[in-house]
């Protein structure tokens, strides 16, 4: 018998709590929850979660403290933030900050399941891809998340990778918005998501491998056609 996922949930909402835990329980999770900050940092850095679902106003430690705590111990924990619709700082934040995805309130239940099970595929499945990514000076170790140039460290997410493997893959192709989301991030074709993950997780890797992040040499927006990667 294959082993159920498991979720933790950190919301301090009664009601969004149990509705949440209610609709992943019957999706055939097994769910975790907390209802503070406090409790939910403690959780996720105790228990091993297939996925942490995570608000970002918590009572005590917020969540963006959370996610923050979260990744400077593991790079490979899928986390979720839940944001106020109005609140695209937050978005901004939570993705600099590691978070794999978010999902805004007021939300779609059956989107946001179809989003979970996304982050869910994605972080069983990787992309046999290549182990190292070589753009001029700079090297990337993609089985160890770091990187090196002239001497310096990097280190990268596993979202950050996963992204820079699947544009190296395709040579100099521009990929598209739909298309990154749909293999690097496991959305369906059909479901009409509005997210700025793709464009934040480029200006972040931008900060990262560019030299000038305003100038980039590697890292290139093709307009009206996406994202391409340029090795030399």
């Amino acid at each position: 018998m294959s082993r159920k996922m498991r979720i933790l949930v950190v919301e301090d909402e009664e009601a969004i709590r149990t509705g949440l835990v209610d609709v992943l329980v019957f999706h055939g999770y097994e769910v975790d929850f907390a209802v503070n900050g406090g409790e939910g940092l403690g959780k996720a850095l105790s228990g091993r979660f297939d996925l942490i679902l995570l608000d970002v106003m918590l009572p005590g430690i917020d969540g963006f403290e959370i996610c923050n705590r979260i990744r400077a111990r593991d790079k490979d924990q899928p986390v979720m933030m839940l944001t106020a619709k109005s609140s695209d700082e937050d978005i901004v934040k939570g993705l600099t900050l590691g978070a794999d995805d978010y999902v805004a309130k007021p939300f779609s239940v059956a989107q946001l399941v179809l989003r979970i099970q996304a982050v869910l595929r994605r972080s069983r499945a990787g992309l046999e891809q290549s182990s190292r990514i070589e753009l001029g000076e700079l090297y990337i170790d993609t089985r160890n998340l770091s990187g090196r140039r002239a001497g310096q460290a990097l280190a990268f997410t596993r979202r950050e990778v996963e992204l820079l493997q699947y544009l190296y893959a395709n040579g100099e192709r521009p990929v598209t918005r739909e298309e990154l989301l749909h293999k690097v991030w496991g959305y369906g074709r059909h479901m009409q998501i509005e997210t700025r993950t793709v464009d934040i997780h480029i200006a972040k890797l931008r900060r990262k491998i560019e030299i000038d992040h305003k100038v980039p040499r590697h890292l290139i927006t093709v307009r009206g056609a996406g994202y391409r990667l340029v090795s030399a």
